[in-house]
């Protein structure tokens, strides 16, 4: 294989990252939805940690975008 395919190809499986954290995204706010429908008082003292796992989540698909553009921009 040609070094410039398997770039390509790999930094194509390093994107599969990005459609983690969204999948991931959907799942935290709706596990708080669903929480906060449930107990509406304690919902108020969940938010910041909702917070924190959207943040978490979303630098795992960052992450992958990097390591995606360092696997296509960076000279082998």
């Amino acid at each position: 294989m040609e070094p410039e395919a398997a770039k390509m190809i790999g930094a194509g499986l390093a994107t599969m990252g990005m459609a983690g954290a969204g999948i991931g995204v959907g799942v935290i706010f709706g596990n708080f939805l669903q929480g906060a429908l449930r107990n509406p008082g304690a919902a108020g003292s969940q938010t910041g940690m909702l917070f924190v796992g959207v943040a978490l989540s979303e630098a795992m698909g960052i992450f992958g975008l990097l390591i995606a553009l360092i696997l296509l921009f960076v000279p082998v």
